[in-house]
């Protein structure tokens, strides 16, 4: 009797280990699983981050951008103004030509 009760706890002992090893395994894939998952996760944070700065640069960049369309804006603006002054100095010189030619007869 102490044979069978032994060969049953030898049989139960090696069942246990084998359901042991077969959850440790399953354990062992789940964990990989985990791991790539973090690893894809850790990838998607640095994109995301790397995508954040290269907005913010680029939000920086239109800024100045819009701020020196603004300054070309007034530039072109104030080279109008000079244009029409030196226009109107044009004609006047015209004015002032035919003047001189008429005291000249």
């Amino acid at each position: 009797m102490a044979s069978a009760s032994s060969s049953s706890a030898r049989h139960l002992f090696d069942d246990s280990k084998k359901r042991l090893c077969a959850r440790v395994g399953v354990n062992v894939n789940n964990l990989g699983s985990v791991a790539r998952q973090v690893v894809r996760s850790s990838k998607t944070n640095e994109i995301m981050h790397q995508t954040l700065k290269n907005f913010t640069q680029v939000d920086v960049v239109s800024d100045y951008s819009n701020q020196n369309l603004q300054k070309m804006t007034l530039i072109l603006q104030h080279v109008g103004y000079q244009y029409d002054v030196m226009q109107d100095s044009v004609n006047h010189l015209d004015y002032l030509k035919e003047q001189v030619t008429a005291m000249e007869r």
